[in-house]
């Protein structure tokens, strides 16, 4: 009886796992164009002052190419793990915290640059350090993602 509850346990505790451990792995390009396009954002404020009409322009065009990014991605992999949605297996979690406490580290950084070098130096640190930033994480994530599913069976 008690190894009944056992293994019905860890079948939820698989499907719960499911969204955040069983997804196609990652593009290799997926990094690089997640810093290309935060370089974009930073890299749209030199035509802050000198021109509005192509500052919103190039900030809507790259919003439509994130929204036409995240449908790709949320197509591709199905059910996308969100915070907010569920539990993540304690693995994950713990490596989602770290991701969240490095994002504002990375602002500030990014954010001296911009003052220090000026837009383009920001952009590009924004490019180097969102790119290694990605590609760290996603790395990270599948090393974390095998540990659940051998955990789970």
């Amino acid at each position: 009886m008690e190894s009944d509850a056992a293994e019905q346990l860890r079948i939820i505790e698989r499907a719960e796992a499911a969204p955040y451990v069983s997804y196609p792995k990652t593009p290799w390009w997926y990094p690089v164009v997640i810093g290309a396009w935060v370089a974009g954002m930073i890299g749209a404020f030199t035509w802050w002052r000198e021109s509005s009409a192509l500052f919103f322009a190039s900030l809507a065009i790259l919003m439509a190419l994130e929204v036409a990014f995240l449908s790709w991605m949320q197509r591709r992999h199905g059910a996308m793990p969100f915070p907010g949605r569920g539990r993540p297996p304690r693995e994950i979690g713990r490596l989602w915290k770290g991701y969240f406490l490095a994002i504002p580290v990375i602002v500030l950084v990014v954010a001296a640059a911009w003052w220090l070098g000026g837009v383009p130096v920001a952009a590009g640190t924004g490019f180097v350090l969102v790119t290694a930033g990605i590609w760290y994480y996603e790395n990270r994530y599948a090393i974390a993602a095998a540990k659940v599913r051998e955990r789970l069976g």
